[in-house]
């Protein structure tokens, strides 16, 4: 971990050491004004470590820079991703149209809490606290796409299962109910649940499947599993895609009754 990383984070690396030496600070004082560790801020210039969004948004307002590190941040947050999904990444961050199945909680979706307690799982994501950060940062990210303008328009068709699982901690899957109930509310986001009373259906086992519209029209449809992740562009794959997709979300939930749903489950929780 010691070399710098080509790519983004390193360019966001230089920038740092740049903007620093340019006020003519050493490391050891940026760390005492901005009240961040000196090691800390040594591994982000050194293109080690992947930092947080506040952390970007702290150093631009700290260095007069308008948004220069926090453009530079979302370029390199693709750097924590392995290289056969940067490519979906990359598609995600600029749809303007978006349908995702996920027998989970959708990335998308996810407080930083429950995404740290599923990356954290030893099948997920192997190796260091410091990685796990880092890919928790990453997925942080990834949700300003719901929030950019223009807002992209967004379905999400979660299984019942994902919200009959909680997570080890009651206060994070209370935080995590409440996340998907306000997300469910923005005028750009659909949230629909597909009940176990909806019976066996024809992408049970197949993990999730996520369709992505580009503004000049062009499609994607992305399927993952466990271990598994493909990428198809193919106009024929994207359509049969896209009709799995349609008789899927025709045995979900209304979207009105997927928000009580989700409620009388906050509420189960609570009690």
């Amino acid at each position: 971990m010691g070399e710098v990383v080509d790519g983004g984070r390193a360019v966001l690396g230089r920038t740092l050491r740049f903007l620093r030496e340019k006020e003519g600070k050493s490391l050891g004082q940026l760390a005492e004004d901005t009240g961040y560790d000196k090691s800390y801020l040594s591994r982000l210039e050194s293109g080690e470590r992947l930092s947080k969004l506040a952390v970007m948004e702290d150093l631009d307002s700290y260095y007069g820079c308008g948004d220069l590190l926090v453009h530079h941040w979302k370029i390199a947050r693709y750097d924590a991703f392995k290289d056969k999904y940067k490519r979906y990444m990359a598609l995600e961050a600029t749809a303007r149209l978006l349908r995702v199945y996920t027998p989970n909680v959708p990335g998308l979706l996810q407080t930083e809490e429950f995404a740290r307690e599923v990356l954290s799982g030893p099948q997920t994501t192997p190796g260091s606290t410091e990685e796990v950060e880092e890919q928790v940062a990453a997925r942080m990210g990834r949700q300003l796409l719901l929030s950019k303008d223009p807002a992209p328009h967004a379905r999400f068709v979660i299984d019942e299962s994902a919200l009959r699982r909680p997570s080890a901690s009651a206060e994070t899957w209370k935080g995590q109910l409440l996340r998907i109930e306000a997300v469910a509310q923005r005028p750009n986001v659909v949230v629909q649940v597909l009940p176990f009373s909806a019976g066996v259906h024809h992408l049970m086992g197949k993990g999730s499947l996520t369709l992505l519209w580009q503004k000049d029209t062009s499609a994607v449809a992305y399927t993952e599993g466990h271990s598994f992740g493909l990428l198809m562009d193919d106009p024929e794959e994207v359509l049969d895609h896209c009709l799995s997709y349609d008789r899927l979300r025709d045995l979900a939930l209304s979207p009105s009754d997927s928000l009580a749903f989700i409620r009388d489950v906050l509420e189960e929780h609570g009690s």
